[in-house]
């Protein structure tokens, strides 16, 4: 398989070369272009052509979004990956129309975009040798789709005592975060008790999203602190 050519555009130098390193460890791509503006990208563009963009949002000349709408406008076949320090809402909102493959968060994790580039490595390859679909085909190009559903389904089925709004304010505070935390503050930060919380914590420990450290205070007695697995 050819590799997938990528530009990576990136106004902080350091992590536009951590994401060129990142690339380097993974056969299937090749990085062909490095911008550090917007008006840089758009010429890079038009020369190179490339089957990806590694898209941040913040430049001092401007907004990756409104690069992403451009481009879209063009009819260019120009898949993006965000990555970004963006964490509000409309960012994800206009990303998600603009048909962004994926969107990750900053500070970077390899592993987070070593699987987000696996996908989509799987997903151009699987698409470049189709030529009509079955619903099967259409489930597996799409899995935000699919994911959606079989996460609907889960929580329609949730156990007595658990709410899925309260579930989803907990998974929404440890997507933010890989620290650990108490039961206490996470009750202070979804607006609950410490008794709550722990049922909701004990609930994902059990469904093997949040995993369990037990630690000792001052008098010995046991605290329990959960992360995301």
């Amino acid at each position: 398989m050819t590799a997938i050519r990528t530009m990576i555009v990136e106004d902080d130098l350091r992590i536009a070369d951590i994401q060129n390193r990142f690339l380097d460890k993974l056969p299937g791509f090749e990085a062909v272009g490095m911008a550090y503006n917007l008006e840089d990208c758009e010429e890079m563009v038009e020369v190179l052509n490339p089957d990806l963009i590694l898209l941040d949002v913040y430049f001092p000349d401007g907004n990756g979004l409104d690069f992403l709408k451009s481009l879209r406008l063009t009819n260019r076949h120009i898949e993006v990956i965000l990555i970004t320090a963006a964490k509000d809402v409309e960012s994800l909102k206009a990303a998600m129309q603009g048909g962004v493959f994926d969107y990750v968060v900053k500070p970077l994790e390899f592993n987070r975009l070593r699987d987000s580039l696996n996908r989509f490595e799987s997903y151009f390859n699987r698409l470049k040798t189709l030529h009509t679909l079955e619903q099967s085909d259409i489930d597996d190009l799409l899995p935000r789709t699919l994911e959606t559903n079989t996460r609907s389904r889960v929580d329609i089925q949730l156990p007595k005592g658990i709410d899925a709004l309260t579930l989803a304010k907990i998974r929404e505070l440890f997507s933010s975060t890989r620290e650990s935390l108490g039961a206490e503050l996470v009750g202070h930060n979804i607006g609950a008790s410490r008794t709550t919380a722990r049922r909701y914590l004990e609930y994902l420990v059990s469904t093997d999203e949040l995993q369990v450290d037990v630690s000792y205070g001052g008098v010995g007695r046991p605290e329990r602190h959960y992360c995301r697995t």
